[in-house]
């Protein structure tokens, strides 16, 4: 019977993926700047492998972010998630998501602007529009 991958191995992976889709590199890209094939890179964001520290080192080089940035919200052994200083630990439904074509089109598009006064109206326009968070999910 195989083992299911432990939850902080699929929240790294997780974040791997998100990451690298977000900057626009393949797993082909990125196995290749790692020296290892696009299907290891696969197991790496399914969780099925466990990344070593050089190799999430390596990664997070090549997708320009800190080490710590895989953790950020990854869940404790408690149950709880581990809380940083730039999420609340009460926004706990940001790591939930399950992130689409759309939601990385959207954070492409956002991240583009560069007038600060606009990103923050678009932010307000968004929470104005969208459910609160104490909507119950459809």
């Amino acid at each position: 019977m195989k083992k299911a991958p432990d939850p902080v191995d699929r929240h790294v992976g997780h974040r791997v993926r998100v990451r690298r889709l977000l900057v626009g590199v393949s797993q082909e890209k990125l196995g290749d700047a790692l020296g290892v094939t696009f299907q290891q890179i696969q197991k790496y964001e399914k969780g099925a492998n466990r990344i070593s520290a050089s190799r999430l080192r390596q990664i997070a080089d090549m997708l320009g972010v800190p080490v710590n940035f895989f953790y950020e919200g990854a869940p404790r052994q408690d149950g709880g998630r581990d809380e940083t200083p730039t999420e609340p630990a009460s926004d706990t439904s940001a790591h939930d998501v399950f992130w689409t074509s759309q939601d990385l089109q959207l954070v492409r598009a956002f991240q583009r602007i560069t007038d600060g006064q606009v990103r923050r109206r678009i932010i307000s326009l968004v929470e104005a529009i969208g459910p609160g968070p104490d909507a119950p999910s459809e």
